[in-house]
């Protein structure tokens, strides 16, 4: 990614949320920014509670030209009408996935804090790899990747990849011109004075 180019936001969904509050909060993100893409990550495995909040996303996500991308439930991606799935196990199931899914879909890839998981995900067909988190946090037990992950990957490959996983003002702003998208959730749905305006603090802060 070149130095003078802004990266994109890429949202994730809270892991539980209301389908009588957060499509419309969703629906303001992408009316008022430019969102690359968004995430839905519930916490359920429940195919009908999956399913209709993948059909009022779906909605929002594509009246705004936004992709909607799942997380693992690739299984999903086809009758629910999305874009593509973001797989959480690095490398491992890339190859079959995509197999699966057949070309046109995104797939996705979440690959920790090593540079080789990328590599092969990457290989084996993701359209994007994601690595994270991006500094200690009190609630995970993995080590942060390190900014020469992101540095060397920017250098390297054309493959965009993505900084997810406790990213603060400052950590966006030092990544900035290494990444090509940040994936925000708790970040933006957490913030005490809401989403709208934490994204505003994060976009002053990359741009």
């Amino acid at each position: 990614m070149s130095d003078e180019l802004i990266p994109q936001i890429y949202l994730i969904s809270p892991p539980e949320l209301s389908l009588d509050v957060f499509p419309d909060q969703l629906k303001s993100l992408l009316d008022q920014y430019d969102i690359a893409c968004v995430r839905m990550a519930l916490s359920s495995t429940d195919e009908t509670v999956i399913s209709k909040t993948a059909d009022k996303l779906r909605d929002v996500c594509h009246n705004a030209d936004v992709s909607l991308v799942i997380e693992s439930h690739y299984k999903l991606v086809e009758p629910l009408g999305l874009d593509g799935v973001h797989l959480v196990d690095g490398a491992r199931s890339v190859r079959d996935v995509r197999a699966a899914l057949g070309a046109d879909p995104i797939v996705g890839a979440h690959c920790g804090t090593k540079r080789h998981t990328g590599m092969n995900a990457g290989e084996a067909g993701a359209d994007y790899i994601c690595f994270g988190p991006v500094a200690a946090s009190t609630l995970g037990t993995q080590e942060p990747v390190e900014f020469e992950v992101f540095e060397a990957w920017s250098q390297m490959i054309e493959i965009p990849v993505v900084a997810e996983g406790a990213i603060s003002l400052d950590m966006a702003e030092k990544l900035a011109p290494v990444v090509d998208w940040f994936a925000l959730g708790s970040e933006l749905w957490d913030a005490p004075d809401g989403a709208n305006a934490a994204l505003d603090a994060f976009l002053k802060r990359i741009s």
